[in-house]
């Protein structure tokens, strides 16, 4: 017999999965040791997979025409994604992108990116939930794992307002790439463009999965999905510590 979560239980049982999502490898390519060889490999990977396809993902959750609710969030994450309109006015793809050239990279680099044998596999995962009949597992899987991160407990519960544009500058200021790999903070703007939204979205996130899953059937599925991203996720970043020549400490 599947029990039935109350709203708090399947909350705290969702941001205890995003707790882990955590990889032995971030503190080298956060850190002062990484090269711009490897962080390129490492960036690559990380705008093929899903930093330049997020939003045609979350269009295609859309097209499943989940309650209004959801589409207007999905909808409006879509508007940001695309078009910077609640934050800075400039396409979160293209601010990756002109952070990546900060870096002395070139645009043409980021072109039709050979993925990973587990990129690949991470990726294929993603669009197959995508594709399933039941919009939420995609809902949950890509608004709470792929978009949130292990943090996002102190975003659930915390302030939930934006942060101010000094919280922010200091945030650019102590950010690796800034104090490792001497990138001038003029091409920061999407650290500030997800400061500016972040922080009250992810509180949001959670809610519109809290409030559609209401049957036990239904909340097995998005624990289940979520659990299994995160599995897919590790496999991921395995892959891209291994082509580094990273080794687990």
């Amino acid at each position: 017999m599947i029990w039935k979560l109350s709203a708090t239980q399947l909350r705290e049982r969702m941001l205890e999965i995003l707790g882990r999502k955590q990889h032995w490898s971030m503190p080298y390519f956060n850190g002062s040791l990484a090269t711009k060889t490897q962080l390129n490999v490492y960036f690559r990977q990380d705008y093929a997979v899903y930093i330049r396809d997020f939003s045609v993902l979350l269009a295609r959750i859309i097209g499943k025409n989940p309650p209004w609710c959801v589409r207007r969030h999905l909808a409006t994450t879509i508007y940001e994604e695309e078009t910077g309109g609640l934050s800075l006015g400039k396409p979160h793809q293209e601010l990756f992108l002109q952070m990546m050239m900060g870096l002395g990279y070139q645009r043409a680099e980021f072109r039709d990116v050979e993925l990973l044998s587990r990129s690949y596999a991470y990726r294929e995962w993603l669009d197959a939930v995508c594709a399933q009949k039941e919009w939420i597992a995609g809902a949950a899987v890509l608004t709470v794992l792929v978009g949130g991160s292990a943090n996002d407990r102190e975003d659930v519960f915390g302030s939930k307002r934006p942060r101010s544009s000094a919280e922010s500058e200091e945030l650019v200021r102590k950010h690796p790439l800034v104090m490792y790999h001497g990138l001038h903070s003029e091409h920061m703007d999407l650290v500030r463009a997800r400061e500016m939204v972040e922080p009250c979205n992810r509180s949001a996130v959670y809610n519109l999965i809290v409030e559609e899953a209401v049957g036990s059937g239904t909340q097995s599925l998005v624990l289940e999905q979520l659990e299994k991203g995160l599995a897919m996720w590790h496999q991921y970043r395995d892959g891209v510590a291994q082509a580094c020549g990273v080794r687990r400490p």
